[in-house]
């Protein structure tokens, strides 16, 4: 299952460029647009510590909803030379498109898919059988090293479990990082934040869960899976 590269991709349109100011809260951002101070909304709740800092080059889509609160949303930054997508939506997006391309044998996608007490990203029906995916977005980089999570994530570790019992159960199953930006040299759990979920997905691979990692090539207005990423345990 190692895919096609250049395959899927997702898009935005009207796309500015901007700095950095502040993140009075997970929601929004204030950046400095064309010397103006603007208020967006950040399209990742999650901490982005290392890469919203004051000052660092962001890429904003512009809004088409006239009704909005908010005109822009934050959708990219720059940390060193590095141009990182922060877009949470965009790794079902891409994977979605990306699905057959992954598992060749797929013929139906169902995307939030339910059995049982669970419910994971995609569904992807085959004469197989049933493969079950779970979609994570990698926005965390150390000296070229990709890591999950970049803060402590129970709901993460659920979706593993309900990986393993549904290996149990005789499914197919994969836990799928997109790792939004190139150039990097493996990804592996983020066990200094989040021991438990490192541990959790050294399980999840022991019960038979399969674990893939792909970069992406991003540019302001695109974000493509391209290539496979060594994974690290």
């Amino acid at each position: 299952m190692q895919g096609r590269n250049e395959v899927a991709s997702v898009h935005y349109g009207n796309v500015r460029k901007a700095v950095f100011l502040e993140r009075p809260n997970r929601f929004i951002a204030r950046v400095l647009l064309d010397g103006e101070m603007v208020v967006c909304h950040v399209k990742n709740t999650g901490r982005c510590r290392e890469l919203l800092v004051p000052g660092a080059v962001v890429y904003l889509e512009h809004s088409a909803n006239p009704n909005r609160k908010t005109a822009f949303d934050l959708i990219a930054v720059e940390k060193g030379d590095r141009l990182i997508n922060m877009d949470a939506q965009a790794p079902n997006k891409v994977f979605a498109e990306w699905a057959t391309g992954f598992d060749p044998s797929c013929t139906v996608i169902h995307s939030e898919y339910s059995i049982g007490k669970s419910r994971l990203d995609f569904c992807l029906e085959s004469p197989a059988g049933l493969h079950f995916v779970e979609v994570k977005g990698v926005t965390l980089e150390d000296n070229g090293h990709a890591r999950f999570p970049d803060a402590p994530t129970e709901r993460g570790i659920k979706h593993l479990h309900e990986l393993i019992r549904l290996t149990e159960e005789g499914h197919r199953t994969t836990a799928f990082f997109v790792i939004q930006m190139d150039n990097v040299l493996d990804f592996s759990p983020n066990d200094a934040t989040h021991p438990a979920f490192g541990e959790a997905l050294r399980l999840a691979v022991a019960h038979g869960v399969h674990v893939a990692a792909y970069s992406c090539s991003v540019t302001p207005d695109t974000l493509r899976i391209r290539a496979t990423v060594p994974v690290l345990l």
